[in-house]
């Protein structure tokens, strides 16, 4: 097992059995609560229960996917919680995809005002993203993650295996995300990417802990996003705004998905402002090939607009953007009107889809 030290906690990759239990004798825990969905009870579960011992353990299943990450579930969460009389010397064990990191984490952390949790990310999106950094939070009034905190766990263990167990879709999600590192931090790994024909297993797990590398140095630079951790927005304005609507329809994206429309969105608005050159196009036609196109008309340009505008990261009236200077360089607090956007929306909905 391998290990990614931060300041006050841990991120292992690799067979986790042994530092698990030496976690949970160390924390001489009243209780264990594994959080997991439907998927990851099935997928995920047999295989931590083969480590610890289920005895003292209590798993709360809750219902997949980002329309449950909501006060609603959490409130599920708790009440089995409190029905147990868990209390702050219980343990909460966060196993799955982002949704559960999120909202396990956010439901260990309030919970009689906190009890410690683990992060046992599933996913190759939260393995290299959400994971890390300790930002924990639910969706509310269609807005992701608008309600939260930060709070860093005890600590993240990476089992790359459990990859194997999402559908195509799933990991090529999770790609998107690698590629976002890359864009704003990495010049070496973008190049490294560029070589990859089809996204899968074996190549996820070859960028797995360089990725998490990226994440975890920005995100020590600047633990509570008051300066460089917002280069990590990068394709998340317009790209949230896209998922919060498509969330709504009958055909949703997933997060990789929308953030990559988000990055070729943002990308363009790094030419249109001077600072991006010549990567526009090799940008925009890598993330084609791998995502496609999310299809939609020039009448859901308000609403995208009313979701940007009322987006977290935003600090003033104007809309705030993480934009690119070139692969590897990222500038954070950049701004665009809204016929700029609207622009950036065209340029998008007028590619060729793959």
């Amino acid at each position: 097992m391998s290990t990614i030290n931060l300041d006050d906690y841990q991120i292992h990759f690799g067979a986790f059995g042994a530092r698990l239990r030496e976690y949970l004798r160390e924390g001489n825990y009243n209780q264990v609560f594994i959080i997991v969905d439907e998927h990851t009870r099935v997928d995920c579960l047999p295989f931590l229960e083969k480590e610890i011992d289920s005895g003292s353990t209590k798993v709360i299943e809750i219902a997949s996917g980002e329309l449950n990450k909501n006060i609603t579930t959490c409130t599920k969460v708790w009440t089995a919680m409190m029905e147990e009389e868990a209390g702050r010397k219980d343990l909460t064990i966060n196993l799955g995809g982002g949704v559960i990191g999120d909202m396990g984490g956010f439901c260990a952390s309030t919970f009689k005002r906190g009890m410690d949790f683990i992060q046992m990310p599933t996913t190759l999106l939260s393995q290299v993203d959400a994971s890390v950094g300790g930002k924990l939070g639910i969706d509310f009034a269609e807005i992701k993650n608008s309600i939260g905190l930060f709070k860093n766990p005890l600590a993240v263990i990476i089992w790359p295996p459990f990859l194997e167990t999402l559908p195509a879709r799933e990991l090529r999600s999770g790609f998107a995300e690698v590629i976002k590192h890359s864009l704003i931090a990495s010049k070496e790994q973008w190049i490294a990417l560029q070589r990859i024909d089809h996204l899968n297993v074996p190549q996820a797990v070859n960028f797995l802990e360089k990725s998490v590398l990226i994440k975890k140095n920005i995100v020590e630079a600047d633990p509570f996003e008051s300066g460089l951790r917002k280069v990590l927005n990068f394709g998340h304005t317009i790209g949230h705004a896209l998922e919060s609507y498509a969330l709504k329809t009958d055909e949703p994206l997933l997060h990789g998905e929308a953030i990559a429309a988000g990055m070729i969105c943002e990308s363009y608005l790094s030419l249109e402002k001077g600072l991006l050159r010549t990567d526009l196009d090799q940008i925009t036609q890598f993330l084609l090939k791998h995502y496609g196109k999310f299809d939609f008309e020039k009448d859901i340009y308000p609403k995208l607009m009313t979701l940007m505008q009322q987006d977290k990261k935003n600090e003033t009236a104007e809309i705030n953007f993480t934009m690119l200077k070139s692969p590897g360089e990222a500038l954070f607090n950049q701004f665009a009107s809204e016929s700029e956007i609207i622009a950036s929306l065209d340029y998008y909905r007028n590619q060729c889809n793959f």
